[in-house]
């Protein structure tokens, strides 16, 4: 499989003195979904913001389908290097319609083609054709999920960043999104690597999976041998794995 994320020896933090990320290495395969999990502060969403370029690395590198992308600003890779980011927190308009919330995540696309996106992730996400000229506030939290996953989704990247997709969602609601998740990777081909604290759901829909310690990978793996695993049972998942 060829890679479609390469991350080596990466280090990355707030401040000067300080290395949140310490020399963290991972790759993501095409049309695959890793997970990073592990507990608050480990560095999770920083490694999710130095591939994406809100944070900017002081050494390593960050490859995105071979193409060494770590110096560039977030707003290069996102226009140039097919990436999308579905940060956790004010990751939709809420003041503005469901579809003015699309045409902004594919305002680089020519009209026809935004058009065309608006209409495909219509298809695949039945719930926003019928809301289309509803306000984004009005959604619930799990169509508002869906509709920040679909805006990301519009200009068609290649890769796909998402930071705990299932922050404050009831479980039922949590179960759509994470069903929509292995639809995205199944209909478009993208490669997804997601920032989860339900670690047992996430690890249910991922391929594979890293487990970070103090900014390093403390355990890596195939999804399913990790949810089963009594030793990641106990430290990472909290109890037996239903």
């Amino acid at each position: 499989m060829n890679r479609a994320i390469t991350v080596d020896r990466l280090r990355a933090g707030y401040t000067r003195e300080v290395d949140i990320l310490d020399g963290i290495s991972l790759q993501v395969q095409r049309a695959e979904i890793v997970s990073l999990l592990g507990p608050n502060g480990c560095g999770k969403s920083t490694l999710l913001k130095a591939i994406a370029g809100f944070v900017q690395p002081r050494s390593g590198q960050v490859l995105l389908e071979r193409r060494d992308v770590s110096a560039l600003p977030a707003h290069e890779k996102m226009r140039s290097c097919s990436l999308g980011f579905v940060p956790q927190t004010e990751n939709i308009f809420s003041a503005l319609s469901v579809r003015e919330n699309l045409q902004i995540g594919g305002h680089y696309l020519a009209p026809a083609a935004r058009l065309g996106r608006i209409e495909r992730l219509c298809s695949l996400y039945p719930v926003l054709a019928r809301k289309l000229r509803a306000p984004a506030a009005s959604l619930s939290g799990g169509e508002r999920q869906i509709l920040a996953l679909a805006r990301a989704l519009m200009p068609s990247p290649k890769v796909l960043l998402l930071d705990e997709p299932s922050a404050g969602l009831a479980p039922m609601v949590l179960r759509q999104v994470f069903d929509a998740i292995v639809e995205i990777r199944d209909e478009e081909q993208v490669s997804i690597l997601m920032v989860e604290q339900n670690a047992v759901e996430a690890l249910r829909i991922s391929d594979r999976a890293y487990i970070l310690a103090l900014g390093a990978v403390a355990l890596s793996g195939r999804a399913d041998e990790l949810l089963h695993d009594p030793k990641v049972r106990d430290l990472y998942l909290g109890g037996r794995a239903a």
